[in-house]
């Protein structure tokens, strides 16, 4: 055998143990960033699906003294705080959707799309 390469994960002898040889360092940043973007989808996702969540109970007139959806309610009203009554609606419901709504949409739209810069960078 004349393989001169060391096997995969491990050092080449004349390199510094502190820097990763060629293409491991891009394939470690892509990782990185897989993992950022990962992440960041997963937090936008849950965000969206507890305004989306907030949305469903109260249409479906769910209990409002029952624990869970009291904190499903608190939960989306600190995730909608800046867009709290910028629709003001004679209808409870649509006033519901589009308060709850629009940043459900908002933290889909921008947590996505950080993702996917990420994982172009």
């Amino acid at each position: 055998m004349s393989n001169i390469d060391p096997a995969p994960g491990y050092q080449p002898y004349n390199q510094p143990h502190n820097q990763p040889s060629g293409p491991e360092r891009p394939v470690r940043q892509q990782a990185t960033a897989r993992r950022t973007a990962l992440t960041v989808c997963t937090i936008a996702d849950i965000a969206a699906g507890l305004l989306g969540l907030w949305i469903l109970l109260f249409l479906l007139d769910a209990n409002q003294a029952n624990v869970f959806v009291e904190f499903v309610r608190g939960t989306a009203d600190l995730l909608a705080w800046w867009s709290q009554d910028i629709f003001t609606m004679d209808t409870e419901g649509l006033r519901v959707v589009l308060n709850y709504g629009l940043p459900a949409v908002m933290y889909l739209l921008i947590g996505h799309g950080i993702a996917a810069r990420l994982n172009r960078a």
